[in-house]
């Protein structure tokens, strides 16, 4: 008489599985992706894989077991470019010193889950000046994806120059890109992983591919990483906590809001904004850059994944992924350079919300979308358009409009930039 519940709840429990093995399989790139960007911001690879696979496993195995969610937390990209190219190398900073940053911007992130801070700061920053962030993120990790993949590189006497298209590394990246592009306009299933494959496959006829890691060595030190607050005293370091703490409450606030609302399951939001907050805060001590809910999350719900089940799969999916790391090192560049010119693109999709016929929201947000990338680095790209926006809101007669918190972070930025003029 029980059979029929049992079978139901055998098929339920099956279907949260693969819906849980088809998020990770569309989000595993990450590991490589990111340990990529975090090997340039100063540790090695395999350290940054490492790191990647630990905070992918704890974040979104929280997620299952305490929000009882099927959404899975990785690093986030465009944040990770933040904090390799802006917090670490654009300000001198370690990469522990970065890692304090992180979890100083964790903490605020953290509060915003308990308190009304986190609304305090979502209705101060305009609307305008968040999709301009974004798409200035997308073009910036656009530049760096072409850069990796030598089809621009620095010019002589330009800024930005054609990479030498005689090369064989320079074929293969150029080939790599239009198979990502056909397959992901194709909505492949995993078309990420396997444009990572057929990237690595191109590079090995191609006779570009260099050999990995032999045998995986997980050194305690790898693992577990000590923030240093050395510079704290520093106002570099101060400038940098503040533009990722903005950012990472308004992408997770947006991007939460919208998955639950496809789950339906918008009462869920406090406990899926705090496990995400949580995960920000261990991310400074597991050696990465904060984590935020994936936007692959959208599979994962196509996939008729509806509770923690899957988010649990998919966390121990990523655990196992440590065994993996001897054979994935050896994907190159040309093959990771594909997603980052992808994902740019998407993130520059959102210049569709900025309402350029007003300019007073338009120019200030545009300001930001082509300084980030011109100047190589995000913060500086976001003061320009903070800086602007009171400047052409009192020059509208729009003074009334403008909250106390904007017009702090504005006057940081402005203090930021005449600290860099006279030298300090």
């Amino acid at each position: 008489m029980n059979k029929r519940p049992d079978k139901d709840r055998i098929k339920s429990l099956r279907t949260e599985i693969v819906a849980g093995l088809i998020g990770y399989l569309t989000t595993v790139y990450i590991v490589v992706v990111n340990g990529s960007i975090l090997n340039e911001a100063g540790i090695s690879l395999e350290s940054g894989m490492i790191a990647t696979i630990l905070i992918s496993f704890l974040g979104t195995f929280l997620m299952g077991l305490f929000a009882k969610l099927p959404l899975i937390l990785i690093p986030g990209m465009g944040i990770n470019a933040l904090f390799a190219y802006s917090i670490v190398e654009g300000t001198n900073l370690t990469f522990e010193q970065g890692l304090a940053v992180v979890l100083v911007a964790g903490l605020i992130f953290l509060l915003t889950a308990f308190s009304k801070l986190g609304i305090l700061l979502k209705e101060a920053i305009p609307e305008s000046l968040k999709h301009g962030i974004t798409v200035g993120l997308g073009f910036f990790l656009i530049l760096i994806g072409l850069e990796k993949s030598g089809l621009v590189v620095n010019g002589e006497n330009t800024i930005l120059a054609f990479g030498d298209f005689t090369s064989p590394a320079v074929l293969v990246s150029l080939l790599t890109l239009f198979l990502a592009i056909f397959l992901f306009v194709r909505d492949v299933p995993a078309n990420f992983l396997v444009t990572m494959i057929a990237g690595t496959i191109l590079a090995s006829l191609f006779g570009v591919l260099e050999s990995g890691s032999s045998a995986l060595h997980i050194d305690p030190k790898e693992i577990i990483f000590l923030p240093s607050f050395s510079a704290i005293g520093d106002v570099n370091f101060w400038l940098a906590v503040f533009p990722l703490a903005i950012i990472l409450v308004f992408e997770n606030m947006g991007l939460l809001n919208g998955q639950l609302q496809m789950l339906k399951r918008e009462t869920s939001y406090d406990k899926a904004y705090k496990v995400t907050a949580f995960s920000t805060v261990a991310s400074a001590f597991l050696g990465t850059s904060p984590t935020v809910s994936a936007a692959e999350n959208a599979a994962v719900i196509a996939s008729k994944g509806r509770s923690g089940v899957a988010a649990v799969t998919a966390g121990l999916l990523f655990l196992a992924t440590l065994f993996l790391i001897p054979f994935i090192t050896i994907i190159p560049n040309t093959a990771l350079s594909p997603i980052l010119i992808i994902v740019g693109f998407l993130m520059v999709q959102n210049i569709r919300h900025i309402r350029v016929s007003e300019l007073s929201e338009s120019l200030p947000a545009l300001l930001i979308v082509a300084m980030i990338p011109f100047t190589y680095s995000i913060a500086d790209g976001m003061a320009f358009g903070f800086i602007a926006y009171p400047i052409v809101m009192i020059a509208t007669g729009k003074r009334k409009e403008l909250s106390l918190p904007l017009l702090i972070i504005a006057a940081l930025f402005l203090f930021d930039f005449i600290m860099k003029m006279v030298g300090i």
